[in-house]
């Protein structure tokens, strides 16, 4: 991790400004001709669907995830754009499979120690010069039980990638997860973005299996 910290240096030197607020609270409701107040439209939580197994989460697990996601999402197919087993260990290949530009994706990881994380983003993994993506952006685990990690709105570290790191998360010179270029190779840490735990038993861990998935 020292390695990374000096080669990507600008985390704890860089002036981000926080985002801008969501504006001026709503103002109150304003009743209908009857007299009543309209109620809103509840959100159907989102069900994950994947158009084929998992090598990573199990059926249940994949359940657990679902919800967690933008409700936008809900009962659409997700297709198996990038995995380890079928298409090697690249960074640059996850890249090129990655799926369409502006398309949501899901990352699903499990090391050599059995343990399932990974990360949910609202656009694709890509090479980058700097930082981008959304507050939609969320880290997860099963540890066994789900946790997942949301945006704390500290800094907008969500995603950066290059030919030999992709990143997710930071803040004080530490990532929430980053991924070497040959895929074998990854860490997690506490870092400012999502204020979580280590995805993985350890801070550094082995690629068993990856798999990104994406809609079609």
């Amino acid at each position: 991790m020292r390695g990374l910290r000096a080669r990507y240096h600008l985390l704890p030197d860089q002036d981000e400004e926080l985002p801008e607020g969501r504006g001026d609270p709503a103002g109150e409701e304003q009743p209908g001709w009857e007299g009543a107040p309209t109620a809103p439209a509840l959100e159907e939580p989102c069900r994950l669907v994947l158009s084929a197994p998992s090598s990573i989460l199990r059926d249940s697990e994949i359940q657990e995830l679902g919800p967690h996601l933008p409700p936008r999402l809900t009962q659409q197919p997700w297709h198996l754009l990038y995995c380890t087993g079928r298409d090697g260990f690249s960074l640059r290949s996850l890249y090129r499979c990655g799926g369409r530009p502006g398309s949501p994706a899901l990352l699903l990881i499990r090391d050599t120690e059995a343990q399932a994380f990974g990360a949910f983003s609202a656009t694709t993994f890509r090479c980058s010069n700097g930082f981008y993506g959304t507050g939609e952006t969320f880290l997860f685990s099963f540890s066994p039980e789900l946790k997942v990690f949301r945006w704390t709105g500290r800094n907008n570290f969500f995603l950066k990638g290059d030919a030999d790191l992709l990143m997710l998360g930071g803040g004080s010179g530490r990532f929430g997860l980053w991924l070497d270029g040959d895929l074998h190779h990854g860490g997690s840490h506490p870092c400012e973005t999502f204020d979580n735990e280590t995805l993985s038993p350890r801070e550094q861990f082995c690629v068993q299996d990856l798999e990104v998935w994406g809609l079609a």
